[in-house]
């Protein structure tokens, strides 16, 4: 600090700031670079074919159905991840007996967050792998449970009518702890009093939740919306570990289309690299227009 702030700024932030460059940004610009050409991963050779790759993706079925299962997915998983975080925080912020201690959680919240919130601390390969042994045809947890009850049991990631619907499910499930300890530590935070005043107004648990709560956490759960968005995306690792897309493409994402595109038997990076530049304008689309119309004015409690 003998030399000034700005040395120290310089010697603390250069740094950083160049690994980010040279790891982040440079790949991200050789992506938009490659997209352009016909580049096949493997040789020195990689002739410009200008904007084909892109006029391909246009005419390309197969993108357009990762495209619609993506596009199911981002209406879907933020909004049932949202709905079952915020319902289960509610439960345990303010389950308990509504007396003369105010509202209180249900006894034994601090055990039910730790629960929740385990698949946080499991890799995505292991819940892929936990979920595919869970849903094996002839084996399986969910299918021994049903022939138990004397039910039969579809063969779940095989049949194209069950498969996306199963990994949709595992994609909630793991996201849904998270959440309700982000949601439950944003409920920490609004003052009792608020919830007594509503309490001795008659307020029901759901107009609560619905008048009270979800407007004073309206900026968690906007931040909740836009990464579960750019997850639901991506959703690679599940998709790829337990289906690889199939059966019949049914569970294929645009992260799945693009691997296979790059590193299948075609090796086509150049095309792969224009998939994964509509991607990244896409996610950021997304990401932008969620902030851009979830924006509303903030409220103040003291």
């Amino acid at each position: 600090m003998r030399h000034g702030k700005y040395p120290l700024i310089v010697t603390f932030l250069v740094p950083p700031v160049l690994l980010y460059v040279v790891f982040v940004v440079s790949p991200y610009l050789q992506a938009f670079q490659i997209s352009t050409t016909d580049w096949l991963g493997y040789s020195a050779e990689a002739d410009s074919v200008g904007l084909a790759n892109f006029r391909a993706l246009w005419r390309d079925d197969y993108v357009w159905n990762a495209l619609k299962n993506n596009a199911i997915l981002l209406a879907l998983v933020p909004v049932l991840t949202i709905v079952l975080g915020l319902f289960f925080a509610t439960m345990l912020n303010m389950g308990g007996r509504r007396g003369r201690a105010g509202v209180t959680g249900v006894r034994g919240s601090a055990l039910y967050r730790t629960v929740y919130f385990f698949p946080q601390v499991l890799s995505v390969v292991i819940i892929a792998l936990l979920w595919k042994e869970v849903y094996h045809p002839n084996k399986g947890l969910l299918t021994s449970a049903l022939h138990a009850l004397g039910l039969g049991s579809p063969t779940w990631l095989g049949d194209p009518r069950t498969a996306f619907w199963c990994v949709l499910a595992v994609m909630v499930w793991s996201n849904v702890g998270f959440y309700v300890v982000l949601f439950g530590a944003a409920m920490s935070a609004v003052p009792r009093e608020i919830y007594e005043a509503v309490m001795l107004d008659g307020a029901s648990r759901l107009t609560t939740l619905r008048r009270v709560t979800l407007p004073l956490l309206w900026d968690t759960v906007q931040v909740a919306w836009v990464y579960l968005a750019i997850f639901a995306l991506d959703g690679f690792i599940l998709v790829q570990l337990m289906t690889n897309g199939g059966p019949n493409f049914s569970t294929d994402v645009i992260g799945v289309r693009m691997y296979d595109t790059a590193f299948g038997s075609e090796t086509k990076f150049g095309y792969a690299s224009a998939i994964g530049v509509v991607m990244f304008f896409l996610t950021l689309s997304v990401a932008a227009l969620s902030l851009r119309l979830g924006r509303r004015d903030r409220i103040e409690y003291s």
